[in-house]
């Protein structure tokens, strides 16, 4: 993409997902994205490994006697020492139970962002809460909010969902709904003409069939992972035992957030009466897969009496950006 030569002008649009941090800068076609893994592993201490970090500009913190190595280089140094990476976040939230993951998260969209200043501003993503659950996310939002303040950004939040209409339905006046499926959560949103009319998500995404899968085979979770991004698609029969293993458990979470669409949408009393059928629009990481967009509409096509008219079924332009680019179209409208 194009660098806008005013990139330290612009708001910021920042997609925090459970398994990467996007961050979109910029306007127009002048649209500059950047992405790093929300993990990090930790090493031993010695100056003698600081030192060669520092020198291969390997992002890094020192913590405790240990080396946190974070962003995207952390999946290397995983495969190096066969070890998990660690997550800040885990089912589209903050984990409480990782000391780590404050200082992490903001050391991360330090290394994408930077420093803002007086009245620049930065939208962020939210997930919605898990259907049929109470709102549970103030400590989150309020947490990141406060993070990203203390950066020196002037903050505003928005819905994940949302913001996937807002980067991908343009053509419809952003009337529709937008699907994120992340690592921890698919994000789920409804709006009629940019308004939005219903949120909520669902607890089974990438890092569920990650798990299941390497309980299944006995492989790391990590290495599910990159095995699922990597060479993994719908497309055909596999002798492959880890990537037939994966495809069970993609269909169940296909199969999950479809059944939730239906439940969600059939029991909302806020949905408006609107006469032509709308569009679906897939974006994140576990949307991924060639053949995916279309397992899914399968899926969606067949469900019996399913409450709303969806005229077609589309994929993100960008599934990994798609979050990102409509959190920076929320705050450009602020300027």
């Amino acid at each position: 993409m194009k660098q806008n030569t005013k990139l330290s002008e612009t708001p910021i649009g920042l997609d925090i997902g459970t398994s990467r941090i996007v961050a979109a800068q910029g306007s127009g076609e002048n649209i500059d994205i950047a992405s790093e893994l929300n993990a990090f592993v930790s090493i031993p201490y010695s100056k003698l490994t600081a030192s060669v970090l520092d020198k291969e500009h390997v992002p890094h913190t020192v913590e405790n006697g240990r080396i946190n190595v974070h962003g995207n280089e952390s999946e290397r140094f995983a495969e190096l020492m066969s070890v998990e990476i660690r997550r800040p976040m885990t089912r589209g939230v903050l984990d409480g139970r990782e000391p780590e993951s404050l200082a992490m998260v903001r050391e991360i969209v330090a290394s994408l962002v930077g420093a803002g200043g007086p009245g620049r501003k930065l939208c962020f993503s939210v997930p919605a809460a898990p259907l049929g659950s109470e709102d549970g996310l103030t400590y989150h939002e309020s947490t990141l909010r406060q993070v990203l303040g203390d950066l020196g950004y002037e903050t505003k939040s928005i819905n994940e969902g949302l913001a996937v209409i807002y980067s991908e339905l343009e053509s419809t006046n952003y009337t529709g709904i937008g699907v994120s499926c992340g690592g921890g959560l698919c994000n789920v949103a409804m709006a009629h003409l940019s308004t939005p009319i219903l949120s909520f998500s669902i607890p089974k995404a990438g890092d569920y069939i990650d798990s299941k899968a390497a309980a299944v085979t006995g492989e790391r979770a990590n290495r599910i992972r990159l095995v699922k991004e990597e060479l993994f698609h719908f497309n055909g029969f596999h002798t492959d035992k880890l990537q037939q293993v994966v495809g069970v458990y993609y269909d169940e979470v296909i199969q999950t957030l479809v059944q939730g669409l239906k439940e969600a949408f059939s029991r909302s009393a806020k949905l408006p009466r609107i006469s032509r059928a709308m569009p679906l629009v897939l974006s994140g990481g576990t949307a991924l897969p060639a053949g995916f967009r279309d397992r899914f509409e399968k899926a969606l096509r067949t469900e019996p009496d399913f409450p709303v008219a969806i005229s077609d079924v589309r994929l993100a332009a960008n599934p990994l950006h798609s979050t990102a680019k409509g959190a920076l179209m929320a705050a450009l409208s602020e300027m």
